[in-house]
């Protein structure tokens, strides 16, 4: 019986919540909705189910000593640092080699550092779920119920039932790029669709061997690394290989190519955090349906977001506001432009600001 292990992926930006989220202090290190960090609460999520020398966190080397702050427990050998980002396949190929080269064989759940996950529990009977189906040899992906049209995410459409358990596990018959607003609308309604939460769980031998097939050379190199990891050749090795690495996601590089891929749909109040209109679905409102963290005065305003934790914020006669005051940037945009954050981030990039970033 194979055992299972966790990745955290934990390399994110989090340009969508700037001005909070900053590439010195990304998403994943930001306390929302919690006392802890999202980071933080994405290993507390797991650690009844996987003890912490059976996780692993990847990261960006500048984000090594924040990880280890953020999550004492874990080994310090645990935590991977990235150069410099190259994309969701190699970070996962290369965990996959570090984790092979130290257990041989074993399951391995790539999960995120900076999604909120209300119905704890039962995401820990997903994971149960699907580490079985893993161990025969799938590649399981979790899918979200979707609740709305949503055209901010990637779907997955299912076909027929592979198990007779209580979580169903249903094939895979094809990927779907963020729809149109009607064609997210046809989805909703078919009730085959859900959304792609950026979770998968497979065996070590199953994601090596796919690697293989269909990122050959970033397999070769990540097998590389891996195996000079844990010896004093790491670091030369690791500054060699990993600047030739293509960039590719997990999804489009090999899962989508893959065989034998399944999804287990899971109600589990899963929300990324992806902009900052989505707090609304994860944070409490007052009596005017506004979102408040700090001082704030509201006369006959409604459904605003305020964020102003050193001043106070006095707002009179606005609806559907998003409002963040931060010590040197002060954001105003109307709540159905959230999604748009980060073309002010691109902004700032193009006129030579990186120290607003």
């Amino acid at each position: 019986m194979y055992d299972l292990y966790a990745l955290i992926m934990a390399g994110g930006g989090g340009t969508r919540l700037w001005p909070r989220s900053r590439q010195s202090r990304p998403k994943q290190f930001l306390d929302i909705g919690s006392p802890h960090s999202l980071l933080r609460e994405a290993y507390l999520r797991i650690e009844p189910i996987i003890p912490a020398e059976r996780i692993l966190v990847i990261t960006g080397q500048n984000y090594h000593d924040a990880v280890c702050n953020e999550l004492p427990e874990i080994p310090a050998s645990n935590i991977l640092g990235e150069p410099v980002g190259r994309g969701t396949a190699p970070a996962v190929g290369l965990a996959a080699e570090v984790l092979a080269s130290r257990v041989n064989h074993g399951i391995m759940a790539v999960l995120t550092a900076d999604h909120i996950i209300r119905n704890q529990a039962r995401f820990r009977d997903v994971l149960k779920a699907a580490t079985a189906a893993a161990r025969e040899g799938r590649i399981v992906l979790i899918g979200i119920q979707p609740t709305e049209p949503n055209t901010g995410y990637g779907y997955i459409e299912t076909a027929d039932r592979l198990n007779g358990r209580d979580l169903p596990l249903l094939r895979v018959a094809s990927f779907k790029e963020k729809p149109t607003r009607e064609v997210a609308e046809l989805f909703l309604a078919a009730g085959n669709y859900f959304w792609n939460s950026g979770m998968f769980v497979w065996s070590l031998d199953t994601i090596r061997a796919e690697m293989r097939r269909h990122l050959p050379d970033t397999a070769e190199r990540c097998a590389a690394i891996g195996r000079a990891w844990d010896t004093p050749e790491r670091e030369p090795v690791l500054a060699d290989l990993w600047s030739s690495i293509q960039t590719e996601t997990i999804d489009y590089g090999v899962v989508e190519k893959a065989h034998n891929v399944a999804v287990i749909p899971a109600d589990i109040g899963w929300n990324d955090v992806g902009s900052w209109s989505a707090l609304f679905d994860v944070l409490p409102v007052d009596a005017q349906d506004n979102i408040v963290e700090g001082e704030y005065i509201s006369v006959d305003s409604r459904n605003n977001l305020i964020y102003s934790p050193n001043r106070l914020v006095a707002a009179l006669g606005v609806e559907d506001l998003v409002i963040v005051d931060t010590d040197d940037v002060l954001l105003i945009l109307p709540r159905h432009r959230a999604q748009d954050v980060r073309a002010l981030v691109a902004e700032l990039r193009k006129r030579g600001r990186p120290d607003l970033l």
